[in-house]
């Protein structure tokens, strides 16, 4: 069924056959108490670089699409113990060898602390790091912020440096100016940088779709720029339109000078939106309000976009449509609520969707997020573990996954 490998000190195998590789027996390899890395062979344009092995049918995938959202009952696949001992403990990775850069994935380490790096100090950009500084001192060595107003960034870095509390060891990361150049020196480059939001008494009801043309010009300058300095880290999209956003910084990243897709910059799965946290906390605060709704705070999951096709699911074990119509709504125009009220609605998602999903990133914890699934930048919960990415997959109700699947194809088609 599979075939064995062995690569300088690395072990892997495959359904595949590799040329050039040492073949090994199966004894040497399950002996191993290494990471090992299955290897196969998808178009990059509509797969990942890698990801986590969470269960043994990932291992027979003819296509990455929605289905990683979604646990079958029929998927059931039979491999050896000391495979499956693996695949629980998430000791292995996926390796898509038809990135040309595939080989670097085998020797990628896992970090203690992470440097970050900030773009754009606006309302967003600066709650964000106020966030980081006062959140991320277990994980977090150094925030590098730039913003192309120089006065803005000098005094983000004076302030936050001196926001700190007396009679304690705790060591904050430290904030530190930066150039443009050095943006891509780090382990995670948050990109906050707006093109401008809808005026508070416009009558735009999607503002996040309204900054969209905007938006994709900024960071397709940033997407390059990462593909020139070889920016191997995660590129995380807090910007709106997050979904889309990441897609368009995965294209542009991989565009040769040609104008040809040579997949040689960012990885998709290396490209993650941080705009659904916002969108479970929103849904969280209706619910703690309606006792009709209150299990969802338990048992409720959020997925697809922040915006419009956001879907709301009450509860995954008794999944009700009403309600979890209701919460969608609620939480999808809560933003236009805080506008009527005179002000921008950017202090939750900075917090929310940005700095607390960030740092769960880092810690390896469950999050919502935006990443790849055939194509298409898709929210839902996930965490990045010591062999990537890992979608939580669930038996979904028919009527639930059918609302997930009609924002998975109207995102598909927007770009």
């Amino acid at each position: 069924m599979f075939k064995y490998y062995k690569y300088k000190d690395k072990y892997l195998f495959s359904t595949n056959e590799y040329e050039n590789m040492k073949i090994v027996g199966e004894d040497e390899i399950k002996n191993s108490d290494k990471t090992i890395y299955f290897l196969d062979k998808f178009n990059p344009l509509y797969s990942r670089s890698s990801f986590s092995i969470s269960h043994p049918s990932l291992l027979f995938l003819k296509k990455e699409d929605l289905n990683f959202l979604r646990k079958n009952e029929l998927e059931e696949a039979n491999v050896p113990q000391w495979l499956m001992d693996k695949i629980n403990k998430r000791n292995i990775r996926a390796v898509n060898t038809m990135y040309p850069n595939w080989e670097k994935l085998l020797f990628e380490e896992t970090k203690d602390k992470w440097k970050l790096n900030l773009l754009a100090l606006g309302d967003v950009g600066g709650t964000l790091l106020i966030g980081l500084r006062l959140l991320g001192s277990k994980y977090i060595d150094e925030i590098g912020i730039y913003d192309r107003h120089l006065d803005r960034m000098k005094r983000w870095e004076y302030e936050l440096n001196q926001v700190r509390a007396p009679f304690t060891d705790e060591e904050y990361p430290k904030i530190k100016g930066i150039d443009v150049d050095e943006l891509f020196d780090c382990d995670m480059f948050i990109f906050c940088a707006s093109s401008g939001v809808p005026k508070l008494d416009s009558n735009v009801r999607d503002v996040r779709m309204a900054q969209f043309d905007g938006n994709a010009k900024i960071i397709k300058e940033y997407a390059r720029m990462a593909r020139n300095k070889n920016f191997d880290g995660i590129f995380a999209v807090v910007s709106d339109p997050v979904d889309l956003l990441c897609k368009v910084a995965f294209l542009e990243s991989n565009t040769n000078d040609k104008g040809v897709l040579d997949f040689c910059g960012i990885p998709s799965d290396k490209i993650i939106g941080y705009g659904l946290g916002v969108m479970n906390a929103r849904a969280s605060f209706y619910a703690e309000g309606n006792p009709r709704a209150s299990h969802f705070l338990k048992e409720g999951r959020v997925y697809g976009p922040h915006g419009e096709g956001l879907v709301v699911a009450d509860s995954i074990y008794n999944y009700d449509e009403e309600i979890s119509m209701w919460l969608t709504e609620k939480a999808k125009t809560a933003n236009l609520e805080i506008r009527n009220f005179g002000y921008k609605p950017y202090i939750a998602p900075s917090l929310s969707s940005g700095s607390l999903s960030i740092l769960s990133t880092l810690q390896g914890n469950w999050l919502y997020g935006s990443t790849y699934m055939g194509g298409v930048y898709m929210g839902s919960k996930f965490r990045l573990n010591k062999t990537g990415i890992e979608i939580e997959r669930l038996k979904l109700p028919y009527s639930l996954y059918k609302r997930i699947e009609n924002t998975y194809e109207k995102l598909g088609d927007l770009v």
